[in-house]
């Protein structure tokens, strides 16, 4: 089929990628030339395995374009995915002026049949002034439809390859069967594309990802109470995961959510349903639990040193805001660093991909190391933020070598509590006992 791709950010780019790679003509479009220009040259500008395959082989066939025209995208298509940001507003509710914009030049632009889709998350109600905006442009004949996306950062290909559900918001048959072609590629092995209307569509989305950051601060809650009682969170998680009915994922306590996604579609649904009126109360704590929780583990720092940080040296594995990926939107290491910098402290700081993004906010602020060891040398402590595979099997002798003393902060549970006290470091997790 051919596709247009309108915005090549991250669910841009892996969508028009995943399209073409099962032989589909994709055109991605972008208004930055500059960006355009280093994707038609095979830059990748994100980090995301097993993309890179993918990009490369689609552009070598000539199945993946990119482009900063429009209506030459519009032209050759016709099936247009909007994958624009929607970034949150003051009060958390999506700025929707990107998609709105395009949908007025789309409306401009078509001259037949178009069928246009709402990747992006967007509240409900959005697929109705998309329509509106386009058909105040155009008599022409078009559908618009919602088909919110599901890609884990880290996991997007194989989310996008083969997913565990497509979730697609239209009344229309002639849609269902066109994008029924088009996604039966990747639900060879039975699982579902499910038909809704599109304001069901819309939510899905939102519903989703507000009941894993449900999930998440529901179990750093629970470890919280494990601190004040002597249980431990990590027997709770294993005793709870094996029941079917609550799984085992998003139960592993740590220092909050944090990512493009989960941060931005829960505000966005409390925004949501505070204009209609609806008191979301579990909405609320979730957002209350999951900033209190990266206070919390600040506060224990701070309290370990008697409340003076100043001048003390710290070493700070993990910048992105989960492994596999170089994203650190809302993630807990770069609060944590904008407070440890407010109390005078030189943060030394590694991670295996998130670095330059992280020099663009802070610049010389912090120091960063070649590798996880370089940064410990004479370092008062070591603070774990991110739980990359590189750091959960580390040489402690040498770790020990290097700290100036052996204590660790980890907001991510990598260690086991019995092997880290016989190796005679001061331990702090979440949830658990400390050790020292």
């Amino acid at each position: 089929m051919k596709i247009a791709i309108i915005g090549t950010g991250y669910v841009g780019l892996v969508t028009g990628t995943c399209l073409a790679e099962t032989g589909n003509n994709v055109i991605c479009v972008d208004n930055n030339e500059e960006k355009v220009e280093q994707l038609n040259s095979g830059i990748i500008p994100i980090f995301e395995p097993r993309l890179d395959v993918l990009f490369h082989r689609n552009i070598q066939e000539e199945r993946l374009k990119f482009t900063t025209d429009l209506a030459y995208a519009i032209k050759k298509s016709d099936i247009f995915f909007l994958a624009l940001p929607t970034p949150p507003g003051e009060d958390g509710s999506a700025d929707l002026s990107h998609v709105l914009s395009v949908a007025n030049k789309i409306g401009e632009l078509i001259s037949d049949f178009k069928i246009i889709v709402t990747k992006s998350t967007v509240p409900v109600g959005t697929s109705e002034k998309v329509y509106h905006a386009i058909r105040a442009k155009t008599s022409t004949d078009f559908e618009v439809v919602s088909n919110p996306e599901f890609l884990r950062e880290g996991f997007a290909v194989d989310d996008f390859m083969k997913p565990d559900r497509i979730v697609i918001g239209t009344s229309s048959e002639r849609v269902k069967e066109i994008l029924s072609d088009l996604y039966s590629p990747y639900v060879r092995q039975g699982n579902p594309i499910i038909f809704m209307d599109i304001r069901s569509a819309e939510l899905t989305k939102y519903s989703a990802n507000t009941f894993l950051a449900m999930k998440i601060s529901f179990m750093n809650e629970i470890a919280c109470l494990c601190e004040k009682t002597g249980a431990d969170v990590d027997s709770i998680r294993r005793g709870i995961s094996g029941d079917d009915r609550i799984g085992k994922r998003f139960l592993f306590p740590g220092l909050g959510y944090g990512g493009s996604c989960l941060p931005k579609d829960v505000m966005a649904l409390s925004n949501t349903s505070k204009s209609v009126g609806f008191d979301f109360k579990i909405l609320e704590a979730v957002l209350s639990v999951n900033k209190r929780q990266q206070d919390l583990f600040f506060e224990r720092i701070k309290f370990f040193y008697k409340g003076v940080l100043k001048n003390k040296k710290f070493a700070l594995w993990g910048l992105a805001f989960k492994p596999n990926t170089d994203d650190i939107r809302e993630a807990p290491a770069i609060n944590l660093i904008g407070k440890l910098l407010q109390e005078g402290v030189q943060v030394y700081a590694f991670d295996p991909e998130a670095m330059n993004n992280t020099k663009k906010i802070f610049g010389d602020k912090i120091f960063y190391g070649k590798n996880h060891y370089d940064i410990l040398k004479d370092a008062d402590s070591l603070i774990i933020t991110t739980e990359w595979p590189v750091f959960r099997t580390p040489d402690f002798d040498r770790m020990k070598s290097l700290l100036k003393a052996n204590v660790i902060f980890d907001g991510r549970n990598l260690f086991d509590i019995p092997h880290i006290e016989r190796l005679g470091f001061t331990y702090y997790s979440v949830g658990r006992q400390m050790v020292g």
